[in-house]
């Protein structure tokens, strides 16, 4: 197993802001290192791609000239003069007039005799005519070199040409064409010097380019991993400060992006870990209390009926019905302590089924009839629609049983309860109503908390879990619920039902 330091941390763990530091001198590097591959395999490429194009579009512009010549040659004498002289005289202007430019170009026009027999020269030094010239003097050049001659041949036995030629450190792409009766054919070129020192010089330039930018990189990364990494380091210490017990932690929130969302969070976090270790320790001090009492009691009476009352019948009656009164509450607070935690935890799902809710209210109802002779109160059942809705029978069964017994635990001075079945367009809504007491507004928000009881519940019995029970329930199969209460009208406890079948 691989050893960690005491804080828990690998020894090899990268913080967030290296990880921002290499991520962006990655990227640096993948990116100059792009572009070095662009300058070293695909700038002269592409260039060379892009001028042949365009010698090739000049040759076919040209080639069509000769095709549309009106004279054709009958009398041909070295340099062509007699081709066209219209033609001829003044190439320059006659490529200006038909829109071709040349430009930076040049254009050898030959026959099949491999001769040539007109030239366009317009760049210096020129490959193919081994043009000369000095400053202030006179300019010439070779229309027939050795090269011209291998270039034309080639034309002429290939009916096209694509060649780069390469003297010394000079380069110049050709691209010939043929004419239509195959009997002309036309060179252009021009050099391809410029692109090679280009390329040279980006490359040489490219590594200083390269360190600086990689500095501002990292310097910047620095910077904003910084500013990035400043509000986590405060959840971080919030989250420490928890851990130790301290939970009025807030976090400020200077944000309104996702580092924010999550302060809000963390905060909304934070508040319900408060709330939520009071509530353990609320209900350590109650659930210590229900215990011990009835435990308490079984003792005490248990060791009476023992050692003072085993031969008085009627007081150990008496005695032994205290102590199965008791038992039987320590009993009933266990199966709701269980079984809210089967709830809560969900090992305990709902099984939907298809079934009127009507019906079920009618059957719970008709469970009350006894304890309602016994104490002269009123069950008003008010189910006469039916209700389809897709639910768990057995739990909606538990909340019906909790929010019943909650109201006749409640009950007014009329002794009347009501539960309703309201149809909605999908599903209904069930009401238990009382004409109790009410509860106070500042203790609605708690009423489904486990153990929570409002001040005027005080000393009643019951486990205090109903509630806590029938909003774990409802979560589960995603009803709303809430409870409409005032002081001195009574409470009414209500949830909502969909159907899911439509």
């Amino acid at each position: 197993m691989k050893k960690h330091d005491k804080a828990g941390k690998h020894p090899f763990t990268v913080s967030i802001r290296g990880q921002l530091m290499l991520f962006i001198g990655g990227i640096t590097l993948f990116t100059l290192l792009l572009v070095w591959s662009i300058i070293t395999f695909a700038l002269e490429p592409q260039y060379n791609r892009t001028i042949r194009a365009k010698l090739d579009g000049k040759a076919a512009a040209i080639t069509a000239m000769i095709d549309q010549a009106d004279k054709p040659i009958s009398n041909r004498s070295y340099l062509g003069l007699t081709l066209n002289d219209e033609f001829w005289s003044g190439v320059s202007g006659t490529f200006q007039d038909k829109k071709i430019n040349v430009d930076g170009c040049c254009v050898d026009f030959s026959d099949t005799t491999l001769r040539c027999l007109k030239a366009y020269e317009s760049m210096y030094p020129c490959l193919l005519h081994e043009s000369t010239g000095a400053f202030g003097g006179d300019f010439g050049y070779n229309v027939d070199t050795r090269v011209a001659i291998q270039l034309r041949q080639k034309l002429f036995e290939e009916g096209s040409l694509y060649q780069i030629i390469r003297i010394g450190s000079s380069m110049q792409m050709c691209v010939g064409r043929l004419s239509a009766d195959g009997q002309y054919g036309v060179i252009v070129s021009t050099s391809l010097a410029q692109i090679t020192t280009a390329a040279e010089v980006l490359r040489t330039i490219l590594g200083p380019v390269a360190l600086v930018l990689l500095v501002l990189d990292l310097l910047l990364a620095v910077l904003f991993s910084r500013w990035f990494t400043s509000p986590i380091r405060k959840l971080s210490n919030g989250a420490q400060e928890i851990a130790a017990g301290n939970y009025d932690v807030a976090i400020r929130v200077e944000h309104h992006d996702e580092i924010g969302r999550l302060a809000e969070d963390f905060n909304h976090m934070a508040a319900e870990v408060k709330r939520s270790a009071q509530l353990e320790k609320d209900i350590l001090a109650n659930v210590s209390h229900d215990l011990r009492t009835p435990l308490t009691l079984i003792k005490g009476y248990a060791e009476t009926v023992r050692d003072l009352t085993g031969d008085d019948d009627a007081k150990r009656t008496e005695q032994c019905n205290i102590i199965v009164d008791e038992t039987d509450r320590l009993s009933t607070l266990v199966n709701s302590v269980m079984e809210l935690s089967k709830v809560q935890s969900g090992a305990e799902k709902p099984s939907l089924v298809d079934f009127d809710m009507s019906e079920l209210c009618f059957e719970v109802a008709g469970r009350y009839d006894a304890l309602c002779d016994k104490n002269h109160w009123h069950l008003d059942l008010q189910a006469d629609e039916a209700c389809p809705v897709s639910a768990d029978p057995a739990m909606m069964e538990r909340v019906l049983h909790n929010l019943l017994g909650n109201a006749f635990h409640h009950i007014g001075s009329d002794g009347v309860v009501v539960l309703r079945a309201i149809p909605q367009q999908r599903g209904c809504r069930i009401e238990v109503e009382d004409h109790g007491p009410g509860i106070p507004p500042e203790d609605l928000p708690y009423l489904f908390d486990r153990y929570y009881r409002a001040r005027q519940d005080s000393g009643r019995s019951g486990t205090g879990l109903g509630l806590s029970i029938t909003k774990a329930i409802l979560q589960q199969h995603g009803f709303a619920f809430g409870v409409n209460s005032a002081v001195g009208q009574g409470s009414t406890f209500w949830f909502e039902m969909a159907d899911t079948r439509a």
